[in-house]
């Protein structure tokens, strides 16, 4: 990988696009799947602890709407009552 294609990886690395870096990785290196996703995510941990106020901060996953529903349900269930 030239500079270009390195600086490229990164960028789609803090943007939090690791699908597609590792697709990018792929094509750029000719690596398999499983080899590509490993140093993608070894990539991405070793720029997490040098740069972390690069990253966006990590989303709460699913938890968010867990409790939107339940709070949902909960006042719904208050009205009819």
């Amino acid at each position: 990988m030239d500079q270009e294609d390195k600086t490229k990886l990164a960028e789609m690395i803090m943007k939090g696009r690791k699908i597609e870096a590792i697709k990018f990785y792929r094509e750029a290196t000719g690596e398999g799947l499983k080899e590509a996703k490993e140093d993608v995510e070894t990539l991405e941990r070793e720029m997490r602890e040098k740069y972390p106020e690069d990253f966006p901060e990590k989303k709460g996953g699913c938890a968010g709407i867990i409790v939107f529903g339940l709070i949902s349900i909960l006042g719904a269930g208050s009205v009819l009552i």
